[in-house]
């Protein structure tokens, strides 16, 4: 698939920009009106320096900045630019934006299981789908805010509920908002030095009975206070997977599944994977819970799917593949996921997946396998298992 790459306007210049991973939806920008309505402002207030070669002056924080359009925006402005996320995505689509305008370098990449270091004059927000991920950010934030800090946040209308507003309000101070344009609206957020945040509740964890231990999430990991749907039915067909010796998780989330495999299959080596920095923190949590440290070696891979890893790699694969990328669905990250595990399997290596019914995985897994069996029909999901041979 070639990159679709469109030009970008805003008053700090133009810029050219693409998605990551690639979309076969031309209808997708790598950008939307929040971030637009949210660079016009900085112009307009004069909150980032004019072009300069020189990184000085201004501390910016730039937080859930999927593609890079604010980040890459204010890149060799004179100012230093830090870029916060759980997403392994987001942090190669900004440093490939960066590449294709040939700035020096990107921003400095911050992981979501970090909290940022040093004071911030700037903090430019894009207001996250999952709102717990919000809060853990606010308060760990909050520390590194000035009483004249900036922060502004940004969404789409239809996005943005009561709960994001609540957020600032209780954990940073007063709220205002912009008008709407473009259906995007702005978020002001004033630091009261003596309002006393509450204490951050993340990560969170919870026992359940069809998994039989405990599970750990942070707090923009999916279904992260309970087993969700998928993984339960999964885990009521354990009995059918095969014994392998090396088994990944992919698109591991808490780690459920590999925890669970683990147990079953002493011997394993199982490595989780995901592009979640908060996941592979849970995944690591509750392997780490289950078992004492020198008793099970398992190996825990931030990363864009199994990018990196070498073909013929493993002789097992579980998949509760995602298809949503923030709000969009995107059911080609699942796609790839299934691409990439063809080549890493070795010679009738196996991957077995479970999805939603409605999902049109069967005939992709045919497609790449030449074969693809429902283990189980189920009634909102199905388990495939497809063989390299």
């Amino acid at each position: 698939m070639s990159a679709c790459v469109e030009s970008f306007d805003s008053p700090f210049g133009a810029l050219q920009m693409g998605r990551y991973p690639e979309s076969s939806n031309n209808s997708l920008r790598a950008w939307d009106a929040a971030d637009e309505y949210l660079l016009e402002y900085l112009a307009e207030q004069e909150l980032v320096g004019a072009a300069s070669p020189l990184r000085s002056g201004k501390r910016v924080l730039v937080v859930n900045d999927m593609f890079g359009a604010v980040s890459c925006s204010l890149c060799n402005r004179q100012c230093l630019v830090f870029h916060w996320s759980d997403s392994v995505l987001s942090q190669l689509a900004v440093a490939l934006n960066c590449q294709r305008n040939n700035f020096d370098a990107p921003p400095e990449f911050i992981k979501s299981t970090s909290s940022p270091v040093g004071e911030f004059d700037v903090v430019v927000i894009k207001v996250p789908k999952t709102i717990a991920l919000l809060e853990d950010q606010l308060l760990r934030l909050r520390a590194q805010l000035h009483s004249k800090s900036i922060v502004v946040a940004a969404g789409m209308l239809r996005h943005l509920n009561r709960s994001a507003f609540q957020c600032f309000e209780k954990i940073l101070g007063p709220v205002t908002t912009s008008l709407a344009k473009k259906k995007a609206r702005l978020i002001f957020a004033i630091v009261d030095p003596a309002l006393v945040p509450p204490v951050n509740p993340y990560p969170t964890s919870f026992t359940d009975s069809d998994a039989g231990f405990v599970l750990y999430g942070h707090a923009n990991v999916f279904s992260r206070d309970r087993l969700d749907a998928g993984a339960r039915y999964f885990l009521k067909q354990f009995h059918r997977l095969p014994h392998a010796q090396a088994v990944i998780d992919l698109g591991c989330g808490n780690g459920v599944l590999g925890i669970a495999y683990q147990r079953d299959n002493v011997s394993a080596e199982v490595c989780f994977v995901d592009e979640s920095f908060m996941a592979i923190a849970s995944a690591r949590e509750g392997y780490q819970h289950q078992f004492s440290d020198d008793a099970q070696q398992a190996r825990f891979v931030e990363n864009d799917g199994l990018s990196g890893f070498a073909d013929g790699c493993a002789d097992l694969i579980l998949c509760n593949p995602p298809f949503h990328q923030q709000h969009v669905v995107a059911e080609q990250l699942a796609y790839a996921l299934f691409t990439e595990s063809k080549r890493c399997l070795r010679h009738n290596g196996q991957l077995w997946v479970v999805a939603n019914r409605h999902l049109p995985y069967q005939a992709v897994l045919k497609r790449l396998f030449g074969q693809c069996s429902v283990v189980t029909p189920g009634p909102r999901f199905n388990l495939y298992r497809a063989v390299k041979r």
